[in-house]
């Protein structure tokens, strides 16, 4: 379930207007708007969660949290007023600190026990602001500084304010006041030299210098690409370059760019249950002292050592591993064009064994078989020590070992965090637990009443029923209550609440008239034996203000089928019509379509479109006089009219402008060159009668 904060600039300088007409806060709410409209295209976006933040003082700039719905997030980003200061720096930490609220309870840092990459909540901040000089109630600000202080608990145990799954992009708006006339230039975006660049680039997520409209819908479509499930790492060489391999040249010495990489491992959620699923992993950077009471500060992004030797993968069958992928970097990049899909390099975080800075390896980097991508994968920590015993244990003991093996076994979890046997056995017991534990549906819970008979059996009830609805199926004398034990009966209104009500004095005021409706309704249609909670209109009444509450809706719709075949394009719900494949927003004249569309349609594989005669190809007739090439359009010509027949249809419409105006009338005036006879008319005042003999007359002196 990923999580989107917008972190919208809500100071004083954003009522500055773009040649565009709107202001800059005005901009940003569009671009918000659009952001989740692209979004919603994607079926993942079911589950998604948007969070609002201004730069308001906490908590006032808090205006979409955890508990707000989506209803409540539109309301309060249309009520967003540029009145303030630019305290970005306060902003953020608030920002960080709404999202870490919830992580100390849950345990999805698991602090001291290592780091897991299936135990995340993805989160993704968008800031909008003008780039405009930091302000404080201190004064001017030349460099974003974070507070330190917070009264979130467990934030000492993370030395940055942000976490691994949790990525910072800008939108820079340096949109000018004034058209340029210079042309735009095409391309990428570029970064912006504001001091929330350096903030964006730690966090794994980068800035964007928005100079247009246009490159501002391009931003936002790159941003919501990345909305990724993954956590931010720090890959690191340590050791000798490789050799070159053949054809690859000379070796490069100094620093390079693959050297140190800042990028994501992409971790992808189990198609069965749709959370991530994992087993083992990645070791802390320090050995777990239990006499120690506290535990130190881990850094937000793990610091991972890869050494270029070239090593060979390992795999033991029913032994579990993890596999993620790779953001495409400069180290992805090197590790393709060296085209060894059939070896790897081995991973270790720093001072993670007992002895020894380097640490044991836990896992390696390894190039698919295809060299499409770089595969992280994590095994057992110093997996080239225990991946063979326990070969040994299941191919040549049949899980039987001796007294040797046991031994060897031991000393390898000498070398073992502690953590790691833990963490196996909680991992497994979490991933069993997935997927078993059927959702609650919200119904009306049925009691088994006791044995006696029921009103419905009464001889006077049935009578009384008799008399009102008539000849009906009898009902059965005999029922068994045990036989639906725990049965409840649906509700299609998840909202609607059970109403067990045995006195009539406990029925609200304002629901008397709804509830003798429903009771009526339900008493006089007991032969159909159709009980009904709530009705066709109770079930489409939805307030006003919760109308356009589209992204609710789709949370509670279910889950679509997948695609039959994967390989097929995605059909997008293009306007007009949902079958429509997408034209990538090309625009196409529907009459010159009709026109250059429809030619050779229609024809058999060995017929020609030339007629028979060798001569040119017949020309289709072409539908609008405006598509015609070469020739400039001239208005058709038509016959004059007679005078005779001019003047019976001027007669005919002024007849009948006499009951209603008529705009046919005037056209004829005007057509013929009689102005003056339509303006003359328009002032006769007096019956039908009247107005006809003057328009003999009037016509027998134009006809002279």
């Amino acid at each position: 379930m990923p999580v989107l904060l917008f972190l919208i600039d809500t100071s004083a300088s954003m009522n500055q207007r773009s040649h565009l007409g709107t202001s800059y806060l005005d901009i940003a709410k569009g671009a918000v708007e659009t952001f989740l409209k692209l979004r919603s295209r994607d079926p993942a976006s079911r589950g998604d969660r948007y969070m609002l933040v201004s730069f308001e003082e906490a908590p006032a700039g808090i205006k979409a949290g955890w508990k707000e719905s989506h209803a409540t997030f539109m309301t309060e980003l249309r009520n967003l007023q540029a009145v303030g200061l630019t305290s970005i720096g306060q902003s953020l930490r608030t920002a960080f600190d709404l999202l870490n609220l919830n992580r100390l309870v849950s345990g999805i840092d698991n602090y001291g026990q290592g780091r897991n990459p299936f135990f995340l909540e993805p989160a993704i901040i968008v800031a909008i602001t003008d780039g405009s000089k930091l302000t404080s109630s201190s004064g001017v600000q030349d460099e974003l500084h974070l507070p330190l202080t917070t009264p979130l608990p467990g934030s000492e145990l993370t030395k940055e304010p942000f976490r691994w799954d949790q990525r910072l992009f800008s939108l820079v708006l340096r949109i000018p006041g004034h058209t340029s006339p210079d042309p735009e230039p095409i391309g990428g975006v570029p970064l912006d030299p504001s001091p929330i660049t350096p903030m964006c680039e730690v966090t794994g997520g980068r800035s964007y210098s928005v100079f247009s409209q246009r490159m501002l819908n391009q931003c936002l479509e790159s941003l919501v690409q990345k909305i990724q499930s993954g956590v931010v790492i720090n890959f690191e060489k340590t050791g000798p370059d490789p050799p070159p391999t053949e054809g690859k040249g000379k070796m490069k010495y100094g620093p390079q760019s693959w050297h140190s990489c800042h990028k994501m491992i992409y971790v992808r959620p189990n198609p069965k249950t749709g959370v991530p699923v994992g087993h083992w992993p990645i070791p802390e950077s320090f050995w777990p002292d239990q006499n120690s009471p506290t535990l130190p500060p881990r850094a937000a992004h793990p610091q991972v050592k890869f050494s270029c030797v070239d090593s060979e993968p390992m795999v033991v069958d029913k032994v579990p591993f993890d596999k993620y992928e790779l953001e495409p970097s400069p180290l992805t990049q090197y590790i393709l064009e060296r085209k060894s899909p059939h070896s790897c390099w081995q991973v270790f975080v720093c001072n993670s064994a007992k002895y020894g800075e380097l640490g044991q390896p836990f896992g390696y980097l390894k190039a698919s078989t295809a060299l499409n991508c770089v595969n992280l994968f994590v095994m057992p920590y110093n997996y080239p020590v225990v991946l063979p015993l326990l070969d040994d244990l299941i191919t040549v003991h049949k899980f039987k070992p001796p007294a040797k093996w046991r031994q060897s076994f031991e000393n390898y979890l000498k070398t073992v965090p502690p953590y790691y046997i833990t963490a196996k056995i909680e991992a497994d017991r979490v991933c069993a637990s997935v997927g078993k534990k059927a959702a609650l549906e919200g119904g009306i819970k049925l009691r088994c009443r006791s044995s006696a008979l029921s009103l419905a059996h009464r001889k006077d009830f049935t009578q009384l029923l008799h008399s009102i609805m008539g000849d009906g199926p009898a009902l059965p004398m005999e029922a068994n209550t045990k036989e639906f034990a725990g049965f409840q009966l649906a509700a299609l209104n998840k909202a609607l609440k059970p109403q067990g009500l045995r006195n009539p004095y406990d029925i609200p005021r304002s629901h008397l008239l709804d509830q003798l409706s429903r009771m009526r309704r339900n008493l006089l249609h007991a032969s159909i034996c159709i009980l009904k909670g709530q009705d066709q209109d109770q079930l489409h009444s939805v307030p006003i203000a919760q109308m356009g509450n589209y992204q609710d809706f789709l949370k509670h719709c279910p889950s679509p089928l997948r695609e039959a075949d994967p390989d097929q394009p995605k059909r997008l719900h293009t306007f007009g019509n949902p079958f429509k494949l997408d034209k990538k927003a090309m625009m196409v004249d529907e009459a010159d379509e009709f026109v250059t569309g429809t030619q050779g349609k229609g024809k058999r594989p060995g017929e020609s479109s030339s007629p028979a005669g060798g001569g040119a190809p017949k020309r289709r007739r072409c539908m609008s006089p405006l598509l015609r090439l070469g020739r400039a359009y001239t208005p058709p010509k038509t016959p004059p009219r007679s005078n005779s027949c001019f003047l019976s249809l001027l007669i005919t419409s002024y007849i009948k402008s006499f009951f209603s105006p008529n705009v046919l009338f005037f056209f004829f005036c005007l057509n013929a060159g009689y102005e003056k006879i339509f303006y003359l008319l328009k002032q006769i005042q007096g019956s039908l009668e009247t107005r006809l003999i003057f328009l003999q007359s009037i016509i027998k002196e134009a006809a002279r």
